[in-house]
């Protein structure tokens, strides 16, 4: 969930390099019909491993802070 999606989007978008740098391939951004701040982002990226690096190693938790997320991410992987 975030606290604004039209203040967090951009900050997303400024983040792809980041993304790309980890082995982001690609990503698809959806809302819920009921509620535009609730969002679910799919992923896929060159190997599970790079997707938990980008998790762990880059300066995601910063930039979730700066764009509104305001509760904890679920995480899935799924082949």
């Amino acid at each position: 969930m975030v606290a604004d999606f039209a203040k967090w989007k951009p900050v997303y978008d400024g983040h792809e390099s980041t993304r790309k740098e980890f082995g982001e391939k690609r990503s698809d951004v959806f809302t819920s019909t009921t509620n535009p701040n609730d969002v679910l982002l799919v992923f896929e990226w060159e190997s599970r491993d790079r997707a938990q690096d980008f998790l762990e190693k880059s300066n995601l938790k910063e930039v979730m802070e700066s764009a509104g997320v305001v509760s904890q991410p679920e995480v899935r992987f799924a082949d």
